[in-house]
């Protein structure tokens, strides 16, 4: 029988390994993340009112949704090329059309 924080440690480790992807509705995230050079891995259009961008999970990723959410306006990590933003919204609009 291993040690319980040992156990604990297995869960955790177990969890993070199942959970190969990370999804978001919002639509400026999704932007963000692929201007980024986050990996799209697909659309789940499960519910048909609603879409959901899943992203390949990454420890990058993590990084790039705190800067996101509470970065500084002027934080360098968070400023993104004009035409690369652009591009990423345009990709995923047209993603999001596709039959």
């Amino acid at each position: 029988m291993l040690p319980y924080l040992l156990q604990i440690r297995f869960l955790i480790f177990s969890n993070i390994k199942m959970n190969k992807y990370f999804r978001t509705q919002n639509f400026y995230l999704a932007s963000f993340l692929f201007a980024k050079g986050m990996e799209l891995a697909g659309i789940d259009r499960a519910d048909p009112k609603k879409c959901i961008f899943v992203f390949s999970d990454t420890p990058l990723r993590e990084l790039l949704v705190g800067v996101f959410n509470f970065g500084k306006e002027n934080d360098p990590e968070a400023m993104i090329d004009s035409r690369k933003i652009i591009l990423a919204v345009r990709t995923l609009k047209d993603r999001l059309y596709q039959t």
